[in-house]
């Protein structure tokens, strides 16, 4: 999955370029599908409600990622999308993933391994509902960061990607903190000690395979 990202980039000119201000919603949860996005630059958040009416952010989009892929051919969005940031974005439309298909077989693998990833991701959440909040909060820091570099995010955005409550995340980076595994400046996380963290993220998790696959390269 790590040859994802940037993938789509020769298929960008199919596009409808994009410049979105800060906490834009892209696309409502349920709503009717009018295409999907790749994010050139910026920042996007993934989150889904619940039936019980809680919202959970379920990714934050690296840049040079698609998102939104199930709401091509008019199917509802199964999550919402929101601007983190000020972003550039390309809109695809359905006929735009014909056309990109019609003239580039391979395209129609990358889009549908993009997809596949994102059911992965829901895989992997679940798969971590049951484990300790600091097992949680270790495997999600690695991957944000891997993905994204050192991580600036609020404790309550991060609490809300967990699950769980600002207090809790605060305690625990502040524990990291004093034991030197993650430095805290300004809003920003930075892994000081990344194989301790993996042995956090390892010590009795609920076993999901290859857990890396799922992390994104920068």
């Amino acid at each position: 999955m790590k040859n994802l990202r940037y993938a789509w980039i020769p298929f960008l000119s199919y596009g409808k370029i994009l410049q979105i201000e800060e906490n834009s919603v892209v696309y409502h949860q349920g709503g009717e599908g009018k295409g999907f996005y790749y994010l050139c630059k910026g920042g996007v958040k993934i989150t889904l409600l619940s039936k019980e009416g809680v919202e959970r952010t379920v990714n934050y989009v690296p840049e040079g990622m698609l998102f939104g892929e199930h709401g091509v051919k008019k199917e509802s969005y199964i999550t919402s999308a929101i601007t983190t940031c000020p972003s550039i974005l390309y809109y695809f439309s359905d006929n735009a993933l014909v056309n990109i298909c019609n003239e580039h077989p391979d395209a129609a693998c990358l889009f549908t391994n993009s997809l596949l990833y994102k059911f992965r991701i829901l895989a992997e959440i679940i798969s971590f509902l049951n484990s300790p909040v600091e097992q949680q909060m270790a495997h999600f820091l690695l991957k944000l960061i891997s993905e994204n570099g050192n991580l600036s995010i609020d404790q309550t955005s991060f609490a809300r990607y967990i699950g769980t409550s600002r207090i809790t995340v605060n305690k625990i980076l502040n524990k990291w903190k004093n034991q030197k595994i993650i430095h805290l400046s300004n809003g920003t996380i930075e892994i000081l000690d990344s194989n301790r963290l993996k042995n956090l993220r390892d010590s009795g998790a609920n076993h999901i395979a290859n857990l890396d696959v799922l992390t994104l390269s920068i």
